[in-house]
């Protein structure tokens, strides 16, 4: 019995966890322009948690955000240039009249998207788990995701699944989702660490 609610507990206090990190996340990304220190502070206190090791919450995440601020603000910026150049390419096409060009040429953009996406991830997560230079950091984040494309995009998926379930759930958006978002940012990221702990281990 006392290991039923020994775990039960430790449950509950890691779920607690995981939405105090949830809204300091959501807190640091309002200005936009913080949201790479942001993420990568994320990462590094889910990593931590993945290994129990995180300690206080609020302290392990601001001393991530504040020592990464400069190196993850600037790799945000870097790759949110090809993310909107993207992003509006693909809205401009959907003014193209159809056919095999603009077939194509969605498909390349949305792959290139996915790239984004790719890069940018294991970019801001390199960045709280190594030390290197911006130019490094983005390279090694392209072989990387390239070099383990099947975990790339579980990762983007668990990354992303929380701005999906608002596109394709917002209609019947109810009490449940907002709840669930109380925690599925760093609840995703906390799932991710596993994948990447595993990942970048060859490189420790």
């Amino acid at each position: 019995m006392f290991s039923i609610e020994g775990k039960l507990f430790g449950a509950l206090s890691r779920m607690a966890d995981l939405v105090i990190l949830n809204v300091l996340f959501l807190l640091c990304c309002v200005p936009v322009i913080t949201t790479g220190a942001a993420i990568t502070a994320m990462y590094y206190v889910a990593g931590k948690m993945a290994e129990n090791k995180e300690g206080y919450i609020f302290k392990s995440f601001f001393k991530a955000f504040k020592e990464n601020f400069k190196k993850s603000t600037a790799i945000w910026l870097i790759l949110l240039i090809p993310f909107l150049v993207a992003s509006v390419d693909l809205y401009i096409m959907n003014f193209m009249s159809a056919g095999l060009g603009k077939t194509f040429l969605k498909g390349f953009m949305l792959l290139a998207l996915l790239l984004v996406f790719f890069v940018m991830i294991y970019a801001l997560t390199l960045q709280g788990t190594f030390e290197n230079t911006i130019k490094n950091t983005i390279k090694n984040a392209v072989l990387i995701s390239l070099g383990n494309v099947p975990w790339s995009l579980l990762v983007t998926f668990l990354a992303l699944s929380p701005f999906i379930a608002i596109l394709y759930v917002g209609e019947y958006f109810s009490m449940e989702l907002l709840a669930m978002l109380l925690f599925w940012f760093s609840g995703a990221a906390y799932i991710n660490s596993f994948i990447l702990k595993r990942i970048y281990k060859k490189f420790m």
